[in-house]
């Protein structure tokens, strides 16, 4: 038997139910519930009265009990539902923020998201969105050394100021060699990428040999000029520096970046630049690689080209390079040096003072 619910609508209501219905303005989840309340109070079946108004029957409830609650009214208005968690109070942010700058209890070395979430009381999800927001890692570590060479400001002068003015009629070259480039064959075929799924790449190798990448970086347009060779003495840097003069055209200075290495510093180095008197070697300070622009490019080439490598023999990894420089020339541009000298130097100062 089907269910009826009887409403009795008084004349003021009727009225204001048909304007609200008659209205072409109206919502339409205004005129369904008017028209439910209407048509309960003709005395119809709830059933009835879902299918004229093409509604569900816990719908028609609904608004039947609306209606006999708080009127009219009640129709037009939806119940104010509940807010979401309300946001993490200022106080408790400042905690999750000056907490992990503190020293951590025990023995650990560092704050972690679930020790600050514990100690102060609130989830885990909260402490990360609260160090996200503020750009807060206490899990990432930047290592750093300071040059102790005595000639450091001198050198950094001179090396960025030929970065940044580069001198007129003459080549500006970053040389360096990056040396033991392994050449790794994988024990099993790896996996491709796949949406959802990262590529695979076996844990364990088969070493087929090593080979030294002697580069050259013109500063100037920003092509490389490089070399592989199986050892890095000072007979293979020769080489390498015969290589880049044939390479440089005549009546052009060259000034060379180079680091301490001492390969770079050999005595045949020295009678080879002294017979060539073109040729300016300028040394960046100790322990400070990060001034020879070539050491970039040693970077790109290790993660775009080497480091997922496969490779069976050191002709196919010396090959690889080779198309890789080849690739990187055709579309090659001027390395730019931003900071200036004194901007090293400001930021060099903030670096805490070793205790003796």
């Amino acid at each position: 038997m089907a269910q009826t619910v009887s409403i009795i609508v008084t004349p003021e209501d009727r009225a204001r139910l048909a304007a609200v219905i008659g209205n072409r303005n109206s919502p339409l989840k205004h005129v369904q519930r008017a028209r439910i309340v209407l048509l309960s109070s003709e005395r119809l079946s709830v059933l009835d009265i879902a299918g004229r108004i093409g509604v569900s029957r816990p719908a028609v409830w609904r608004w039947q009990v609306r209606y006999a609650e708080q009127g009219v009214d009640g129709l037009l208005r939806d119940k104010t539902r509940k807010p979401g968690k309300p946001p993490v109070p200022l106080e408790t942010v400042a905690r999750v923020l000056a907490l992990p700058c503190s020293n951590p209890p025990g023995n650990a070395t560092h704050w972690t998201g679930r020790a600050v979430a514990k100690t102060i009381g609130v989830s885990l999800r909260t402490v990360q969105r609260i160090w996200d927001a503020h750009r807060l890692q206490p899990h990432r570590l930047r290592t750093f050394k300071k040059s102790n060479d005595p000639a450091f400001a001198e050198k950094v002068e001179d090396v960025v100021g030929l970065y940044m003015e580069p001198p007129c009629h003459a080549v500006v070259l970053s040389i360096d060699e990056k040396s033991q480039i392994q050449a790794l064959d994988r024990t099993q075929p790896g996996l491709p990428l796949k949406p959802g799924k990262c590529a695979t790449l076996t844990h364990d190798y088969k070493r087929n040999g090593t080979t030294t990448l002697f580069a050259a970086l013109n500063v100037l347009d920003g092509t490389v000029l490089g070399r592989c060779m199986k050892r890095h003495t000072h007979q293979e840097f020769i080489k390498f520096l015969n290589a880049v003069e044939r390479a440089v055209p005549a009546g052009k200075v060259v000034h060379a970046i180079l680091d301490n290495y001492a390969t770079h510093k050999h005595p045949k180095v020295k009678a080879w630049l002294a017979d060539h008197p073109r040729w300016v070697f300028h040394f960046t300070p100790t322990s400070a690689s990060w001034l020879n622009a070539v050491e970039g490019f040693f970077s790109v080439i290790t993660r775009r080209r080497i480091r997922r490598g496969v490779f069976r023999s050191v002709t196919e990894l010396e090959d690889a390079i080779r198309r890789y420089i080849r690739d990187h020339n055709t579309k090659a541009k001027p390395f730019v040096w931003t900071k200036t000298p004194k901007d090293i130097f400001d930021k060099l100062a903030r670096l805490p003072v070793p205790s003796e």
